[in-house]
């Protein structure tokens, strides 16, 4: 078992949708992967084991259902409980500077020339658009407490806030406020 096993950024939302209920690790990982954490399956195994082991989660009988193998289903202890509240805490209180893949490529934007930036931006601004429409349609039509739909609040702002920075990144790039050097 990797020794960096309780490090991972799978931890706290494993434990929170252990949480919910007892599931076994197939499970988990399509209830994670629905709520956009990337789960490898390999590694939420270790990190299942290295849980148990810290006495977050314990191992309760196996279940089988029909020809398919038998899974163990995984249950949030109290320890667990009090680990996820810790994580959940420490992670709301401390702002981390996260390195999505757009910040990645952005950083780069001179490569694709003034048009092929401008092209690239549109295409990425239409794309916001369609999901920030998307998602409002989803949070209106919600019919859950809105303590259970602030992350899509959140989500929702930080498209909004995107979209409106790369609109301006394209009104700048046309008008020539934001310089490119000349090749």
């Amino acid at each position: 078992m990797p020794r960096d096993a309780l490090a991972n950024p799978v931890v706290a939302p494993a434990l929170g949708a252990l949480l919910e209920r007892p599931m076994h690790p197939y499970q988990l990982a399509t209830v994670l992967r629905e709520r956009g954490v990337p789960a490898n399956r390999g590694s939420l195994y270790d990190t299942l084991d290295a849980m148990a082991a810290a006495g977050w989660v314990t191992p309760q009988p196996a279940e089988q259902d029909g020809a398919r193998p038998q899974r163990t289903p995984y249950l949030l202890t109290h320890t667990g409980r009090e680990e996820l509240v810790r994580r959940l805490g420490q992670q709301i209180r401390t702002p981390r500077r996260e390195f999505p893949e757009f910040l990645g490529a952005v950083s780069h934007l001179g490569v694709l020339g003034p048009a092929g930036a401008v092209a690239a931006l549109r295409e990425r601004a239409d794309r916001l658009a369609q999901r920030i429409a998307e998602d409002r349609r989803r949070l209106a039509a919600a019919q859950a407490p809105r303590l259970f739909v602030i992350e899509a609040e959140y989500a929702l702002q930080i498209d909004e806030s995107e979209l409106a920075w790369v609109l301006a990144l394209i009104s700048q790039i046309e008008t020539g406020e934001l310089a490119w050097p000349a090749r």
